[in-house]
């Protein structure tokens, strides 16, 4: 399985349930909003899954927006693929978990470590609509479920098997891409089932927008081009746009209609402590929706329906914090290439230069990106502590009170003394910190705490509201 966010606030949409507060992050092409609550469905087939609860919503509540870029969120269309090096990359070499990936030759791109797949284990059916998984839908043939919701921990863990959570962190976070390969059909419909092309259909009908819900796009000469309409969107519209003008769609924040997504991004957010958006790219065949460019989120990216070819640079800025196009010139050749089938994931850390295109000849592809960490590093922690810090301290400390020397704001460098003087304090504030028992990153924790996805819930929220 796979994954893949300034912080405005908007009215819900047409046509939810909720009344749920938005929350938009900067990320890949476009503003993610992370509504709070929404959905569709599976159920077990991996070793470890849980029995999911019976009874499920009767519609899709309305959720937040996630974590995305700072202009409205572009999809994949575009202009044929850029060109490719000369020679194709290898496939995906198979490791087993836990040992160091082989490095690519260094005559052509490599794909990314290759974990083998995980055992076939028996599965269960479930629908596909907006629900959650559902025992009762066994016997009616529809996807299993992959994925284990009984924790935080056992769900990311299903999603990254057969690697093993603590081999994930040690070896591929913030360091390396990694590919996911899940030559499973169970698996494959269950992916297809998260969201189809086709249920943009019903979607358009709840008053979509163009810019805040949907963006169409495609590369032109290493580019963005954004052919976004004004007003609703319209699925005709977006058919023609898909088929003529071979543009990608990007649809923000699909949990918000998505029971399913709903369920995977909340528990994520519990395991990582960090916002979860995600983005839906479809893109037409013999196209490309983005240049190549840099995140600064984590990604996971899950494909869903179609194949994807991907090529995978080095980052020019390790650990980004912002996002940027980067030129063809600049990049140079890709370290990884390779093509993602439905139930892939892949992964890659933020400041990983990518660019993604469908070749000529083959249906839509339809993948899944779901970001996170965003503005979540150390220096984001220090900035809001030592705010925090500061704003206690002189409170209490008068050396802190004391005014600055005259005319030191009219110096270009300041003086070797004022430095100094800044330099102790700074001291005496570190040894404040380490004597305190909270972390004082309060600004980020009431960040997290007001936009975080609220518990999936199955059932009509009755037994919620009762005493007792």
């Amino acid at each position: 399985m796979a994954f893949t966010g300034d912080r405005p606030r908007r009215p819900p949409l047409p046509g939810t349930k909720h009344q749920p507060k938005f929350h938009t992050c900067r990320r890949k092409t476009g503003v993610h909003y992370k509504p709070h609550g929404t959905s569709n469905s599976g159920t077990p087939a991996w070793p470890g899954r849980a029995s999911p609860p019976a009874s499920r919503p009767g519609s899709p509540p309305a959720s937040r927006p996630g974590s995305p870029p700072a202009s409205p969120p572009a999809s994949r269309p575009g202009s044929p693929p850029a060109s490719r090096p000369a020679s194709r990359p290898a496939s995906p070499p198979a490791s087993r978990p836990g040992s160091p990936p082989a490095s690519p030759p260094a005559s052509r791109p490599a794909s990314p470590p290759a974990m083998p797949k995980a055992a076939e284990p028996p599965g269960r059916g479930s629908d596909q609509g907006p629900g959650p998984c559902k025992r009762a839908k066994a016997a009616s043939g529809g996807p299993a479920c992959p994925l284990n919701f009984a924790s935080p921990r056992l769900l990311f863990g299903s999603l990254i098997a057969p690697v093993e959570p603590e081999t994930f962190f040690r070896e591929f976070w913030e360091k390396q891409p990694l590919v996911l390969r899940r030559d499973d059909p169970a698996v494959a419909a269950y992916c297809q089932a998260l969201f189809r092309l086709s249920d943009l259909k019903s979607l358009c009908g709840r008053g979509l927008l163009y810019g805040r819900d949907v963006n169409v796009c495609r590369c032109v000469k290493g580019k963005k081009k954004v052919l976004n309409k004004a007003g609703r969107v319209h699925f005709l519209q977006l058919r023609k746009d898909l088929d003529q003008r071979r543009a990608t769609i990007q649809f923000h924040q699909p949990q918000r209609f998505k029971d399913e997504l709903w369920r995977i991004q909340e528990k994520l957010e519990c395991y990582f402590g960090s916002l979860v958006g995600s983005n839906v790219y479809i893109t037409p065949a013999g196209s490309q929706g983005l240049p190549p460019h840099y995140d600064d989120v984590e990604v996971f990216i899950l494909q869903l329906e179609g194949q994807k070819h991907w090529r995978l640079y080095h980052p020019t800025v390790p650990l980004a914090r912002e996002y940027s196009v980067e030129a063809e010139e600049r990049i140079g050749r890709p370290a990884y290439e390779f093509t993602l089938k439905p139930g892939d994931v892949l992964y890659f850390p933020r400041g990983t230069v990518h660019q993604a295109d469908v070749p000529p000849g083959l249906a839509h592809s339809t993948h899944v990106t779901i970001s996170t960490y965003q503005n979540s590093s150390w220096g984001d922690c220090l900035l809001d502590t030592v705010s925090g810090l500061v704003f206690d301290a002189v409170k209490e400390d008068v050396a802190l009170r004391a005014g600055i020397p005259r005319q030191l704001l009219l110096q270009v460098e300041g003086t070797a003394a004022a430095r100094r003087r800044l330099g102790g304090l700074l001291r005496t504030l570190a040894d404040r910190l380490e004597g305190t028992g909270a972390l004082l990153a309060g600004g980020m924790k009431k960040d997290f705490v007001t936009h975080r996805l609220p518990p999936y819930h199955e059932g009509d929220g009755a037994e919620l509201s009762t005493p007792g």
